[in-house]
């Protein structure tokens, strides 16, 4: 598929399941963290921040295809957003693998810590801050760390928004023959884009 080929409701949806998938993951990892009191490591934040930026990057994706930006442009951001959730995938497997010991991880990766200058809280603050390692798991869910699963996820993720690049615009109509409100959704957010 070239890249200059018309868009649709395949795009629409990959811009909406990318912001969704996005969504989710962050109220995950800060549910898991907040509610859960699992503290992330650096390669953790470091994948965090992938997300949390796709949150934006998937609006923004969504907003240019209701206003009707060129096909090229719209594929392009598909592939970028790719790039950008690859990037994060690598990340976790390269964290995962570090957990299950097939390869050392970073020296350094620790959660960063603030020591006070105040040697009468010095002892108090050492004894209750908690330092978090990058290659032990904290926790696994069938048999996947939190690193693990960012790695199934973000390759879901990588999986569509290489659809919203590459995919025809009617790719998924039979998905939307099946479910009607959904392909009336998608109608309606790319009604202007069908015109490129």
């Amino acid at each position: 598929m070239k890249l200059t080929a018309p868009i649709g409701n395949t795009q629409s949806l990959a811009a909406s399941l990318l912001l969704l998938g996005a969504l989710f993951i962050s109220a995950c990892s800060l549910g898991f963290e907040h509610i859960g009191g699992f503290q992330p490591c650096q390669l953790c934040y470091v994948q965090r921040h992938v997300h949390y930026a796709m949150i934006p990057l998937s609006a923004i994706s969504i907003i240019i295809i209701m206003r009707g930006a060129p096909a090229t442009m719209v594929r392009l951001l598909f592939v970028g957003l790719a790039g950008v959730l690859a990037y994060g995938a690598v990340v976790g497997f390269y964290q995962a693998g570090a957990e299950w010991e097939f390869w050392l991880g970073p020296n350094d990766c620790t959660n960063s810590v603030t020591i006070t200058p105040d040697a009468t809280n010095l002892m108090a603050q050492l004894q209750s801050t908690k330092l978090i390692n990058c290659s032990v798991a904290q926790m696994r869910i069938l048999g996947l760390s939190f690193g693990g699963w960012n790695v199934v996820l973000s390759t879901g993720l990588v999986t569509i928004a290489l659809i919203g690049a590459f995919a025809s615009k009617d790719a998924l109509a039979p998905l939307f023959k099946r479910l009607p409100f959904l392909g009336q959704w998608m109608t309606a957010i790319s009604k202007p884009a069908q015109a490129h």
